[in-house]
């Protein structure tokens, strides 16, 4: 059974009440509201009454198909990731089983995704209750149990059975094709903009041969293709409101194949710098020792287990790569004017190169001390 709704654009506030009616959701529906700081999808809060007991509350949550042009295949993907990992908890008796997993409330024809009659697609979670998402880390704790969260995050989609999972951005974190997309935006130089980055330009060339180190290990088979999350931001964990422990990842929408590195690396880049990622004073920006020692020690406590010892080996240069990766897309971002990533001025795209670029070299001259401390947590 299904119900029929009549729903509103995406520039308008939906009826959420009309769009909870197409989720198996065997409770009242109460209110809701826009929650949360993303800026991709449409996030709601809705509070359900079920049989009078204390209010339960949901996520419900319209996919934003101008990024995620492959909604379908997108849904199938977090559907399979996120019964597998509940399946994988309740089998270790784990008493939060429910909380440590988003879980996808079905549509009336058991799809994990709805379709309302505009052709928009929403998905349910319940909400995770006692946490929260923090948009910065404010302290080594914090760090550490979002690297763990991670870390469990791929643990538990380890096992994964069955046909790959689709790749939804194809290319995601092929630094390799990465580089070629940066040498066309140089060769076509639409803008006219080319001139003047030789440093820049120069800065990336020199460091080809890091472009290719993982893929190269994965195509060799030395490092497994696995389940990766591939945004590992802090605001990407819930955080217990008690005990600061990392309860639940979300935003699972990039959720696809890839390299334990890849996430490893994309957490030092974002949670070790001691600036911003589009500070201008690049004479402050520096690799925190303490952060990335809280990284190490919050990943490892729960990816040791699987990890191999080439994937081991290559934790610490897995912050480089990510770190330079990035700022080749800003670059090519910006040479090809600025059409992808947001900018509030003329330069932005250019100021976050300069700052990842100088981010690699601050990573470089410390690389020989985060091996040491990778050594440390393994040996």
């Amino acid at each position: 059974m299904s119900a029929s709704i009549k729903s509103h654009p995406v520039s308008t506030a939906p009826n959420l009440r009309e769009i909870a009616a197409l989720f198996d959701i065997r409770a009242d529906f109460v209110h809701g509201f826009p929650y949360g700081s993303g800026h991709i999808n449409d996030t709601y809060c809705a509070s359900f009454d079920q049989a009078g007991l204390t209010p339960i509350r949901y996520i419900l949550q319209r996919i934003n198909t101008n990024v995620f042009r492959t909604p379908v295949q997108l849904m199938e993907n977090i559907s399979r990731v996120t019964r597998h990992s509940l399946e994988r908890l309740i089998e270790a008796e784990h008493p939060e089983a429910r909380r440590r997993t988003l879980t996808c409330i079905p549509a009336h024809d058991g799809k994990a995704y709805a379709v309302d009659d505009f052709g928009g697609y929403w998905r349910v979670y319940p909400f995770i209750e006692r946490a929260t998402g923090h948009d910065e880390i404010q302290n080594n704790e914090q760090a550490f149990q979002a690297a763990k969260a991670f870390g469990n995050f791929q643990k538990l989609a380890a096992g994964l059975g069955g046909e790959r999972l689709h790749e939804t951005i194809p290319g995601f974190h092929d630094t390799p094709q990465r580089l070629e997309a940066l040498k066309a935006a140089i060769g076509a130089d639409p803008l006219g903009r080319a001139a003047g980055l030789e440093a820049e330009i120069d800065f990336v060339l020199s460091r080809a041969a890091d472009c290719s180190r993982i893929t190269d290990l994965i195509t060799a088979g030395v490092i497994p293709e696995r389940v990766t999350h591939n945004d590992t931001k802090l605001n990407n964990v819930l955080l217990d409101d008690e005990t600061s422990e990392g309860v639940c990842v979300i935003d699972l929408d990039t959720t696809m194949p890839g390299s334990a590195l890849y996430d490893f690396g994309d957490m030092v880049r974002t949670a070790t710098p001691s600036t911003r990622e589009d500070g201008t004073d690049l004479s402050k920006l520096d690799l925190r020792m303490d952060r990335f020692e809280a990284l190490v020690g919050g990943y490892l406590s729960a990816a040791r287990s699987f990890l191999n010892a080439a994937e081991v080996e290559n934790l610490a240069f897995s912050g480089k790569l990510l770190t330079l990766e990035c700022g080749i897309r800003f670059l090519t971002d910006f040479l090809l004017g600025d059409v992808y990533f947001k900018i509030k001025r003329p330069e932005h795209n250019l100021d976050r190169c300069r700052n990842q670029f100088a981010f690699v070299s601050a990573i470089e001259k410390r690389l020989p001390e985060m091996e040491d401390v990778v050594a440390a947590h393994t040996g």
